[in-house]
């Protein structure tokens, strides 16, 4: 992207003022850029948002004629949320993106900030949303036993009884008459019955619960330095599970009703778990099925359990020397009955699909294959054995566009059913007629069209995006850029963006925006360039930056989702890495190609994750990276939460913990660094990066730090203050990077803020 501004020789003010301004002066440049669309609960109709004239519009279309029209009066909703939160809205800029429709269709669900509203269409008046009851989960692994369980009575499919937990027990009993059925013996506080766990089966004959021994409730700490609301500080207190902490066992239990008998469930498919997936019943109740993660993610199962005898079986299993991806291993019970099992699975070194015996534990064949990646079951028929699934990598090309097909069970038939070279975002009606097809490259803007599913033919185009006026402005696509990674044979695949006053005659420092995380892929495949820098700097974010004159590029190295599974194994133990030896190849490949990238002068930024991969470029790469700016950075694997670290650290917390940490290598700093944390990071613990500081003031080494009082976890990315920390982020990299100095902002007028009665805590 590259809309016309200052980016003088040496920045002045009106350079960063124009940096700082690019997203808001451009993202309301384009009419007819459409989001995903949403189905009404009849498939009748959907609606999505577009871009209008200098603002935003959702618009609803009905299936039978393509009428469209708005999907509600804009400036009364916009009036109706402001009575609640006190704000004034305009009816082209409502503070929400997206919003779901009520069971009936007549309101819309949505959230403003931290509230969550349920806003009539026939009123137009909006109330609060309960939130739902229910005991919270932190990192949905640990319940919080502060905030009582949702203990609501679970009646049984047939009406006849009624199961809940008393005293730490389960509790069954008849709904005509009360009488007591059913109940357990075995509860106490520290193993305890969980009422949220309750299942019934279909034919109400059983009923499954899991018994938790409770693990270490462990809290962590954060001081808000300047709360709004009083002078004195605040202490915030939040159970946060980190690696190798005591979490949860959940253990399911089964119960006969009629005989009034508990059926304990032996464990040993499932004693170590990480966690265990909800409790699905086949429909004939002959048994149930649950998933089965092991702590240290090395193996993952589907078990069943013998309605009668509660005796386990395993389904299907996957296990490796490294790690099984939880996330990735979809699977669907073909007709309920678990004779007929869909599994997804990497044994081949691709992610694929395959059809499982469900009686017999056995592959009967492989659906695909290939050098490619399936992403996602979309829906499996079994009247047509066919199924609908999402993947990347087969058309050739760019291996991250994503596209969506239909296959036979036996690996025959593969349709494609999107056919334009870009991304796919496809969202099928409720009965799997039609679906929405939205399209776009980061060079190509979006399409939306309306297709019928059996034969992939268009009905309609719905939306082709206009960005002329956007054009006018100077915007111009970033480059994409492919070179070899370590191996000498991957394709590591990245984007470029220049100056808006781009001179290949001059030479320019690079600025690389890092993340390197393993659960996804960070580079920009889709168009909209205006998102924030949440896991990666969307284009627009990148495009600032490089106004004041630099090339700033991000690259998915190895270690990330969506290639191979070699591909992914290399974060395995090893997420201090990020990718680096992959990342420097490719820029050294494009200084190589393009005499104005100066590889002697590369910097970083990232945020979270990213911003952990920032400063552990300088510190175990330090010959290539010369400078970074760390937001929020995890910095040492041990102190951030349980989850992500110990499925790419492992389990039991071993050396590789310490070998990746920015903490105990802090010493080893060469390059220029600025640490960025708020305050009250609710994600990543922001002690760490205290940590951090405490280990290089120890080593003597020079650093900034800038700790913003009040603020989050995406502080300067995505999170007031944005403008503040951005030109802080910018001053650093053309002090570092550019060698010149930045302008005396300290010297610009200012004008108090309001004041405010404050009062003591005490």
């Amino acid at each position: 992207m590259a809309c016309s501004g200052a980016a003088a020789a040496q920045p002045n003010e009106a350079a960063y003022k124009d940096a700082l301004s690019l997203r808001e002066r451009t993202m309301y440049l384009t009419d007819g850029v459409a989001d995903a669309a949403v189905w009404s609960n009849d498939g009748s109709h959907f609606h999505y948002r577009r871009t209008e004239k200098d603002g935003f519009r959702f618009i609803s279309v009905r299936l039978a004629d393509r009428e469209k029209r708005d999907a509600f009066d804009h400036a009364r909703l916009g009036g109706a949320i402001g009575k609640i939160t006190g704000d004034t809205y305009r009816a082209d800029r409502l503070p929400f993106s997206e919003f779901a429709l009520s069971p009936d269709d007549r309101a819309i669900l949505i959230a403003v900030g931290d509230r969550r509203l349920t806003c009539a269409l026939d009123t137009y008046v909006c109330r609060p949303t309960p939130a739902a009851p229910g005991r919270p989960k932190a990192i949905g692994v640990l319940r919080d036993l502060s905030v009582p369980a949702d203990n609501t009575p679970r009646v049984s499919p047939d009406g006849r009884y009624v199961a809940m937990v008393e005293g730490d027990n389960l509790v069954v009993r008849a709904t005509g008459d009360g009488r007591e059925l059913v109940r357990s013996g075995d509860g106490s506080p520290a193993n305890f019955y969980d009422p949220e766990t309750i299942t019934w089966s279909p034919d109400s004959a059983r009923v499954v619960i899991n018994r938790v021994r409770a693990g270490h409730r462990r809290e962590i700490y954060r001081v808000a330095s300047s709360p709004t609301d009083q002078l004195e500080p605040k202490l915030i207190t939040q159970l946060y599970p980190k690696p190798g902490d005591v979490i949860d066992i959940d253990r399911p239990i089964l119960f006969d009703v009629a005989a009034a008998k508990q059926i304990d469930v032996d464990p040993a498919l499932f004693d170590n778990p990480y966690q265990l997936g909800k409790v699905t019943w086949r429909k004939d109740s002959a048994s149930f099925a649950f998933t089965y993660n092991q702590r240290g993610h090395a193996v993952y199962r589907l078990i069943e359990v013998d309605a009668r005898t509660g005796k386990p079986r395993e389904v299907m299993a996957e296990k490796s020397d490294t790690f099984v991806y939880a996330p990735r291993m979809d699977h669907r019970d073909v007709d309920g009955t678990g004779r007929e099992i869909i599994w997804m699975s990497e044994r081949d070194g691709w992610n694929h699909l395959y059809l499982v015996d469900g009686r017999g534990g056995r592959i009967r064949n492989q659906i695909t294959k290939g050098d490619w990646v399936v992403r996602r079951i979309v829906s499996v028929d079994p009247a047509t054995r066919t199924i609908i699934f999402t993947a990347n990598g087969r058309e050739g090309g760019d291996p991250y566009l994503q596209h969506f097909y239909r296959i036979g069970f036996d690996g025959r038939g593969l349709t494609r059913l999107t056919q334009a070279d870009a991304f796919h975002d496809v969202v099928f009606s409720p009965d799997g007629q039609h679906y929405v097809d939205i399209y776009s490259r980061t060079d190509m803007p979006p399409v939306a069209e309306l297709r019928r599913t059996a034969d992939a033919s268009l009905v309609d185009t719905i939306e082709k995006a206009d960005i002329s006026r956007l054009l006018a402005a100077g915007w111009k696509a970033p480059e994409t850029f492919v070179a070899k990674g370590r191996d000498g044979k991957t394709d590591i695949w990245g984007v470029i963006v220049r100056p808006a006053d781009f001179d290949p005659t001059k030479k320019y420092p690079v600025i690389e925006n890092i993340y390197g995380a393993g659960f996804d892929a960070f580079v920009p495949k889709k168009w909209w360039p205006f998102g924030f820098h949440a896991g990666g700097d969307e284009v627009v974010g990148m495009q600032a930056q490089a106004n004041l004159g630099f090339i700033v590029v991000q690259i998915d190295g190895m270690g990330t989702l969506h290639r191979s599974k070699a591909f992914h194994d290399v974060t395995w133990k090893n997420v201090g890495e990020g990718g680096a030896p992959d990342r420097i190849l490719w820029h050294r490949a494009a200084a190589a190609k393009y005499s104005y990238y100066d590889a002697d002068r590369v910097g970083l930024y990232g945020g979270s994750l990213g911003g952990q991969n920032a400063l552990g470029g300088l510190l175990f790469f330090p010959d290539f990276y010369k400078a970074a700016v760390a937001y929020n950075g995890c910095h040492d694997n041990r102190m951030d939460k349980v989850s992500w670290n110990e499925q790419w650290m492992g389990w039991p917390i071993d050396e590789s913990y310490s070998r990746s940490s920015n903490v105990a290598n802090a010493w080893r700093l060469k390059g220029d660094l600025l640490l960025i944390s708020g305050e009250l990071d609710m994600n990543v613990d922001p002690a760490v990066t205290m940590q951090v500081a405490d280990r290089l003031i120890k080593a003597g080494k020079d650093f900034d730090l800038l700790v913003v009082p009040g603020a989050d976890h995406g502080v300067g990315r995505s999170e007031e203050p944005m403008e503040y920390v951005l030109r802080r982020q910018y001053s650093f990299f053309v002090r570092t990077l550019r060698g010149e100095s930045t302008p005396k902002f300290n010297r610009s007028d200012a004008t108090p803020p309001a004041r405010a009665a404050l009062t003591s805590a005490n």
